[in-house]
């Protein structure tokens, strides 16, 4: 694939815009298709305020350091919005076809068949669905071999990662192409199995939910719960992933934790699941026994935890929130 392929986005809403921006600031050409029917007096006031938004979010992201005001014109200029009879050109030129329509199976199913008897033979064709499972669009598609779920968080110009769902047709040469497309933008995408909620979404659901439970049963107040996440959750797991968390810690912890909690609460949702106990008849409880999610043989420890310790001491001085030692 091109190091400077073009690209297409199926919608000119929120998400279509943000694709374009990360495409367009690393250089590539984008084409925002508007495939709703329209006429041509409705399109035309879409495409001027698709085109606003995007040079508004380049405009904010100059404002914020991260290239000189000047730029913005340039960058902008590599997108452009037109309808979808005026489409054929850029579907035809793409190597990737992103499809943002609104999350409802009958309009994505309906827009994907038209696109994908339209779009160049060698094309990715990619949802951005963040709820509808992979294989029950595929079978909307003409060739179900070069489509997957590609599943942008927003704002989607900015967050690095993305999560790439394939389906049971998919090619994995197509997953690889992908991911070799977005890393090439600064993105950091994984791949996931076709599951609703994939990574992030499911996650952070039990997280927000455990939030406002918290300030449901008086816990504590929201400020208070959000200050906790972003000073001791979110400053933590910016250098250690969950699962190289329950690790670095010992899965053991983790175990006899959930245990209590469980029967403290009187709620199974904290109980530990079967994996955890398992580690534990392993003796695979993590960066002590050498083994646990992640396996760590061969690893220096010690240069491991330094590297670990560094990384938290960056994001804590980033944030202000280091202070020097009281030396007198």
């Amino acid at each position: 694939m091109s190091d400077k392929a073009q690209i297409a986005c199926l919608g000119a809403g929120r998400m279509a815009q943000g694709i374009a921006v990360a495409f367009a600031y690393a250089g590539h050409a984008v084409t925002i298709v508007d495939v709703k029917a329209r006429g041509a007096d409705g399109h035309a006031p879409i495409a001027r305020a698709a085109l606003a938004e995007v040079r508004a979010t380049l405009a904010a992201l100059a404002g914020v350091g991260l290239f000189r005001p000047a730029d913005v014109d340039r960058i902008a200029a590599r997108v452009q919005v037109v309808d979808e009879a005026n489409g054929s050109a850029a579907l035809a030129d793409a190597a990737a076809i992103f499809e943002a329509v609104p999350e409802v199976l009958d309009i994505k199913r309906d827009v994907l068949a038209r696109v994908s008897a339209r779009g160049a033979g060698g094309a990715i064709l990619a949802s951005t669905t963040s709820t509808i499972l992979v294989d029950d669009l595929s079978q909307a598609v003409n060739d179900p071999a070069r489509f997957l779920n590609v599943h942008w968080l927003n704002p989607a110009f900015l967050i690095p990662l993305v999560e790439l769902s394939p389906g049971v047709r998919t090619d994995p040469d197509v997953t690889v192409r992908i991911k070799s497309l977005l890393e090439s933008i600064g993105k950091v995408p994984v791949v996931c199995a076709a599951r609703a909620g994939y990574i992030v979404p499911r996650i952070q659901a039990l997280a927000m939910n455990e939030a406002a439970r918290l300030v449901e049963e008086g816990v504590a107040s929201a400020a208070d719960i959000d200050k906790a996440v972003k000073y001791g959750f979110a400053v933590r797991f910016a250098n250690l992933g969950l699962l190289e968390f329950i690790d670095y810690g010992g899965g053991d912890i983790l175990y006899h934790a959930s245990r209590y909690l469980a029967g403290a609460l009187g709620s199974e949702r904290y109980a530990a699941p079967p994996i955890i106990e398992r580690n534990m008849r392993e003796g695979n409880t993590g960066l002590r026994t050498g083994r646990g999610f992640l396996d760590y043989a061969g690893l220096d420890i010690d240069a491991y935890r330094r590297a670990r310790l560094k990384g938290l001491v960056e994001t804590l001085t980033f944030i202000g929130l280091l202070r020097p030692p009281q030396l007198e």
